[in-house]
């Protein structure tokens, strides 16, 4: 076995972020989540509800945009939160689903206008930080490869 290969310091523990409840809550009670992207404009989760959407509705560059700002914002909590850029984000920890959402649903935009090489840099974060992620999300459609 090469020791470049092997993490000599053992697996990286799960990054969890903060539970914030107000906007899942506010999203579940609305039609129209750019109310709550306009209360929560923090919140990844916002973001990648708005994203999927314009997916389903076929608008890609939006869908991208909305998107890639879930995916900045979730970066910026995980990185408050302890993570380094790997390891895993568990999709069983609830307030993690946000930034997952909004990884797979950029990976998909991106596919859709594309930028492949984005398309698959974020599938493939989204597969190293949550394998349970890609299977629940993939009922959505399937991830680059």
């Amino acid at each position: 076995m090469s020791l470049h290969n092997h993490n000599l310091l053992g697996d990286d523990p799960p990054t969890h972020l903060p539970d914030d409840s107000e906007p899942r809550a506010a999203l579940a009670n609305t039609t129209d989540p750019r109310t709550v992207a306009a209360r929560f404009p923090d919140n990844p989760g916002v973001w990648a509800e708005l994203a999927m959407r314009s997916l389903d509705s076929g608008e890609s560059v939006t869908a991208y945009a909305y998107a890639r700002t879930g995916y900045h914002r979730g970066l910026d909590q995980l990185r408050r939160s302890g993570w380094k850029g790997h390891g895993p984000i568990p999709w069983e920890h609830e307030p993690n689903r946000g930034f997952l959402r909004a990884l797979y649903a950029l990976s998909r935009a991106a596919a859709n206008i594309a930028e492949d090489h984005e398309a698959e840099r974020c599938a493939q974060l989204l597969r190293d930080s949550s394998p349970t992620a890609v299977t629940a999300l993939e009922e959505n459609g399937a991830l680059p490869t």
